[in-house]
Order: structure tokens, then sequence, then C-alpha cells
């Protein structure tokens, strides 16, 4: 909780290479000076800060610099208590109630579940928006280049976020074109990044819920991390409204890290809490996914830690 509270804070951009004192520190956060003090020589004994007994300046360490804003491993928004995977997080002190009842434990938290919270709290969502994105840097050019995309004139990519993954595949594959259906806070976000890239006339955004029925006629409806998030009923539904629009000569290609094959049960145990979601098996999703009228061509490894799942229409 210390290291989240100095993520939070944003404590080692405040000191800086140079370092800062407990006092100046306490005054950019206004926050108590001893009580700061007491947190800061905890971080010391942790060793994400150093003190220089001199100046009596503390800075990170290069373990500490990992909470910084700009640094590689993207720690600070899943410990930022401001950020939604932050926020997340913490819903994790009501287990037991999830364990006891099922309700996922961030709705026993805050009163209502994520998605709403999101709604309602446009900062939590830009925050979610760009955990989103780090989390697909590394990731989309893999997938992109690792599946046979050029086989489809047109992708649907449903819940796409920013258009991250999209922009990746289409960048690989020139003679493709796609959309974004997301919500329209989030599919603004997508339309600027195609238009910054040049790829206004194969790329656009369709603002609205995979809940809803979904634009018809696209050769392929790419669902990229999106099943996890949801129980088996609403998963289930996403899976049907997909394959509806994709009519019978369509095909449903689901990508997600497959439980034991790039996620383990922490982070099923993340989705339970978080959204009542759910990493599955390869078997899992076939057999949900048999039950909306879909049959599975071909699945494999696309990404480190991803699998893409091709169905085709029963």
């Amino acid at each position: 909780m210390a290291i989240r509270v100095a993520a939070t804070l944003g404590l080692v951009e405040r000191a800086g290479s140079a370092g800062a004192t407990a006092d100046h520190l306490a005054a950019e956060t206004e926050a108590s000076p001893p009580a700061l003090r007491r947190l800061l020589d905890h971080l010391v004994t942790v060793g994400v800060f150093d003190l220089d007994p001199g100046t009596r300046r503390y800075r990170a360490t290069e373990l500490g610099a990992q909470l910084g804003e700009d640094a590689p491993e993207g720690i600070k928004p899943l410990l930022d208590m401001t950020c939604a995977g932050g926020r997340a997080e913490l819903a994790f002190v009501e287990l037991l109630g999830t364990v006891m009842t099922g309700t996922p434990a961030y709705v026993l938290r805050y009163g209502r579940d994520f998605y709403s919270d999101l709604d309602d709290q446009p900062a939590l969502r830009r925050s979610f928006d760009r955990q989103m994105t780090w989390r697909f840097q590394r990731q989309a050019p893999q997938i992109a280049r690792r599946f046979d995309w050029g086989r489809f004139a047109d992708i649907l990519d449903v819940g796409g976020g920013d258009g991250t993954l999209l922009e990746a595949i289409l960048d690989i594959h020139p003679d493709v074109r796609g959309r974004v259906l997301d919500l329209a806070p989030t599919v603004a976000a997508a339309r600027a990044r195609f238009a910054s890239a040049g790829l206004g006339g194969r790329a656009g955004v369709v603002p609205g819920s995979f809940f809803e029925p979904l634009p018809a006629g696209a050769d392929l409806y790419l669902l990229s991390d999106i099943l996890h998030n949801w129980d088996d009923d609403r998963a289930g539904a996403i899976l049907a409204g997909s394959r509806r629009a994709a009519g019978p000569n369509g095909t449903v290609v689901v990508i997600e890290a497959m439980l034991g094959q790039g996620v383990d049960s922490a982070m099923d145990l993340f989705m339970l809490m978080c959204f009542g979601g759910s990493e599955r098996t390869v078997d899992e999703l076939t057999s949900l996914a048999a039950g909306c009228g879909l049959v599975l061509r071909w699945s494999g490894p696309v990404a480190e830690g991803r699998t893409a799942m091709e169905f085709g229409v029963a």
C-alpha cells in the first residue's frame, strides 16, 4: 500500500533525478509532512527510494523508477489509485464477499460495476483506455503479422478500443479495410489514431455497444480481449451477436490469453473480482462458441501470451 500511495502521489516524478526533501514533496502533494516523511522512510527500507543523509533528499532507486509515468514497465496505472487499474485492485479487500456470494468485489466496494464507474468518471475511462493501449503496444504488431488477415477484405474490430490492433493489421495488410466498434468516447480516440496514421480512407469507427445488434456484412468479426471480461451468459451473447452479424459465410476470430497458456489463476481471480468474468481454456471457449452456432476452424498462438481462435458459422 505504501508503494500504491507513492504511485498515486507521483513521488517518483516529483522527486526527479535530483531528489527532493520530504518537506518539498509534502508541499507539492499537499500531504502531511511528518506522515509523508515516515512513508518515504519506509520506501527507503523496501528499496524503492534512497535517502542522501547530507541533503535529506529522497530519490527513486532503479526499482522505484518503474513507478514513473513514462517507465516502460507500465506499472503505475496498476498502482495509482486514481486510475482504473489501481482503483480496481483495491476491490480485492472485498474478495471474501465475492467468494461467498459470487458478486464481483468491485460492486461490493464501489456500489456499481466497473464499466458504470468508467461511464460516470471520464478520467477513469481515459486511464483505462491508456492502459489497454499500453498492453497491446508490443502484442499488436505480433498479432498483425502472425495471422493471415489478408484473407478478409473488411474487418469489424468489436470492442476495439482506440484502434491500436486494427491500425497494426491495416499497416501490414494494405488491401484490408476495417472499422472499430466501441463506445463513443473511445472511438473518438480511434478516429484520431486512424487520421494520424493516414488510414482515414481504409479505417472507420462505429459508436455502439457489442450488446446491441452489430453492423452486418463484414467479412470478419474480431473479438480481442473481450470475452474474458464477462460471465458465460454475456460472453455467449457477444458471440451470438457476432455470429448473427457475420451471416452464413462470415468469420469470427477470438483472441484471448488462454488459461494455462499465457494467463494464470491470479488473473482469473482478478477477472472474477473485478468483472464477474473468467479466463478460459481453448476447450471452454470452443464449447461456449458451439452453443452460439459457431464451429472452430483453427486455433494457435499469435503473440506472446495470446491465442487466436477462428470460428465459422455452423
